[in-house]
């Protein structure tokens, strides 16, 4: 498919989904209010755990607001965009249904990826655009238009980053029977990583977070371009990084893909 007809394909979708979404109004309003909890309830995790401190390494409050803001952005970006849809992946294929995915004409996994668009919760990058602003204002930083294109730029890499390893994570399914220890690990990273930047980790930590399940550079880059902290050799890095999770999530996928054992063999 080229990319016009991915465009078509994506407004299409976008339009069922509104259609669906204003004839069951509460799943609309239920999502904005389940994200609006989850906002506060990470706000306060902030106010617990460093109302108590001056810093963390060489970032004060003004970086660590705009690290959360940024977190919380690119969680809003997945619930928004794909979570939902790729979510439902293992599900798929432990109980076969997959099999109407692959005989649909078009890409499986661009399907997948954008069928169950969530925009009950666009509220909340709104939201978190409000912290990252309210850090760049503590900081006194001088935004740009450059900076804050980089810094877009970068959101939109650490938001593929993350679909990555959300779509490898939920190929593993396709060669074991239970994903239930997948589902944990993901929620365990998502979770470290959302209450403590990158630039702690040290030795094997930075190795892990950093090369092997890289949740420690998705908030943490973005931020450190938008305070000016940002070096070469850490952007090289962080490009290199998607690039390489990229290439191995759909190599991962397609791979998977060839070992699904259909419902109807």
């Amino acid at each position: 498919m080229t990319f016009g007809r991915n465009l078509k394909f994506v407004i299409m979708l976008v339009k069922m989904k509104l259609i669906r979404t204003m004839a069951f109004r509460f799943s609309f309003f239920g999502a904005f209010f389940a994200d609006g909890i989850l906002f506060i309830v990470q706000m306060l995790t902030f106010a617990v755990i460093y109302g108590q401190v001056d810093s963390i390494g060489d970032w004060g409050h003004g970086k660590m607001l705009i690290f959360i803001g940024t977190f919380s952005m690119l969680n809003g970006l997945n619930m928004v965009v794909y979570f939902f849809g790729i979510a439902q992946i293992p599900q798929k294929i432990r109980e076969g249904m997959l099999d109407l995915y692959i005989t649909k004409p078009g890409n499986t996994l661009f399907r997948l990826t954008f069928e169950e668009m969530n925009l009950g919760s666009a509220p909340l990058l709104l939201l978190s655009g409000g912290i990252v602003a309210l850090g760049v204002s503590i900081e006194n930083i001088h935004v740009t238009p450059l900076l804050l294109f980089g810094y877009i730029v970068l959101i939109l890499l650490m938001t593929l980053l993350y679909y990555d390893m959300e779509l490898i994570l939920r190929t593993i399914p396709f060669f074991v029977i239970s994903a239930t220890s997948v589902d944990r690990l993901e929620g365990d990273m998502l979770t470290l990583n959302f209450k403590v930047p990158g630039i702690i980790y040290t030795g094997i930590f930075r190795v892990l977070f950093y090369y092997v399940l890289p949740y420690g550079i998705m908030a943490t880059v973005p931020t450190q371009l938008l305070s000016s902290t940002l070096t070469a050799p850490g952007l090289v890095h962080a490009l290199c990084i998607v690039v390489f999770f990229t290439a191995f999530a759909l190599w991962f996928w397609r791979f998977g893909l060839k070992h699904y054992k259909s419902a109807s063999s």
